[in-house]
């Protein structure tokens, strides 16, 4: 998908449902049932644009995050989440339109570049986004190693990556689970980060892995995760063909 036939993130009918289901709709259920908590909300710039890195736990991560902080975030989310079919996948693709939410196409390749593109328009609008630079979910609560996409905006766009922590959320709605278990969720968010440094730079690649680097050790610094020194989507397709070949041993038949 062209980022440039993606839906804009501005407008004030999306502030205002954006305002409606942090403030009035699910926001106030969510802070009794989960008391979430937060430390360094004030790294959160209060105005103009930047990036906001954090780890990636569970589906409740693009949930909880925007609860505790003041400003608006505009995630870049893939771009299923849009075009789901029955009751479940409208009234999905309706919040997540409405709050302001820019689908992304992550299959890879060309498609990568438009979400790059994508997220610089919206930091070029100043707005934050909110960035996974794991890509994915992590399959078993370990940091993986992020991808670069994270370090090419941040660079092309000028502006800061602030690294945030989610913590607990795994054990509210592990990876998989629909319904969410009772639980207390917390975010730890770090002081902004300046790549100011390397201007001029974004199509260095070893640049573009040193400033990656760079955001995933303070985010893992933030979550007391340990770090593991591959892609999740790496770990979570070895987990798959683990999970094939057991069950072809179980059942005598060739693994696929």
């Amino acid at each position: 998908m062209c980022h440039r036939c993606m839906p804009r993130t501005g407008g004030e009918g999306v502030d205002v449902l954006y305002g409606m289901l942090k403030h009035v709709l699910a926001g106030p259920a969510l802070r009794v049932a989960f008391h979430p908590w937060v430390e360094g909300a004030d790294n959160i710039p209060t105005d103009g644009a930047a990036i906001l890195a954090s780890n990636h736990l569970s589906f409740s991560d693009s949930v909880f995050l925007p609860l505790v902080i003041r400003r608006r975030i505009t995630f870049l989310a893939k771009s299923e989440y849009f075009t789901g079919t029955g009751v479940k996948g409208r009234v999905t693709a309706s919040i997540f339109r409405g709050a302001g939410q820019v689908p992304v196409d992550r299959s890879g390749g060309r498609s990568a570049d438009d979400a790059i593109s994508t997220g610089v328009e919206v930091l070029g609008e100043g707005h934050l986004l909110g960035i996974y630079p794991e890509g994915t979910r992590s399959p078993d609560g370990r940091l993986y190693r992020g991808r670069v996409g994270v370090a090419r905006m941040a660079l092309e766009a000028k502006v800061p990556v602030v690294p945030i922590a989610m913590i607990g959320t795994d054990k509210v709605q592990p990876p998989g689970q629909v319904r969410p278990n009772l639980g207390r969720v917390g975010m730890r968010i770090g002081e902004p980060l300046d790549f100011t440094r390397y201007e001029g730079m974004e199509s260095d690649r070893l640049v573009l892995r040193a400033v990656t680097d760079e955001i995933m050790y303070a985010i893992l610094a933030l979550s007391d995760q340990e770090y593991v020194d591959i892609y999740a989507s790496t770990q979570k397709s070895r987990l798959a063909k683990q999970a094939r070949e057991t069950a072809a041993d179980e059942s005598g038949a060739e693994p696929s």
